[in-house]
């Protein structure tokens, strides 16, 4: 009898793990389609997009719910499927955001059962992606003459820090809050 116990929480723990696996996919396509919408409609055009970084949160929230392989498959998917149905990110950008993405997922996911504040954990994530996306566009600039070059790197960070900050605002008391009612039912 135990063992059916045991077997029913596997199989729970895995339906919950792919319901947010799916549901931070079609967030994560659907938000910035959402923000360019609205950057439409006020004449930014895709600056909102590029400004808050929407995809990032639902990848991100992913990683830290529901662990390190499903962060690191929803940031490695979400872009890639947002490409083939809206054309965004552009081509070129594309395989740097899957990069950096999928490692926020990874960390954030490897990071949630640590004893660390939720914002350290999110910070330490923010940190590695973009690492792992700065090492992967010199990589391509330098070895491969791509003509993405690192002063792209440079004004998508400047441009995403209101994004970065949006995130440790929103994103630990999101998780708390989530952990709660895991733990409570």
């Amino acid at each position: 009898m135990k063992r059916l116990g045991v077997a029913v929480l596997a199989c729970d723990t895995i339906r919950k793990r792919s319901v947010a696996a799916v549901l931070s996919i079609v967030s994560a396509v659907a938000l910035p389609q959402l923000m360019h919408l609205l950057g439409r409609l006020c004449g930014a055009g895709s600056s909102l997009g590029e400004m808050f970084l929407p995809m990032h949160f639902s990848v991100l929230l992913a990683g830290l719910l529901a662990g390190a392989w499903t962060g690191a498959a929803v940031g490695a998917l979400s872009p890639v499927l947002s490409f083939l149905l809206t054309g965004m990110p552009s081509a070129e950008m594309l395989p740097f955001m899957t990069i950096e993405i999928a490692v926020y997922g990874a960390l954030t996911g490897a990071l949630a059962e640590r004893k660390l504040p939720d914002l350290a954990k999110l910070f330490v994530a923010q940190i590695g992606g973009r690492v792992c996306k700065a090492a992967a566009m010199a990589f391509a600039f330098y070895c491969l003459q791509s003509p993405i070059g690192m002063d792209m790197l440079l004004s998508s960070l400047l441009l995403g820090i209101p994004g970065i900050l949006l995130q440790w605002v929103i994103i630990p008391p999101l998780f708390s809050f989530a952990k709660d009612a895991s733990e409570n039912g």
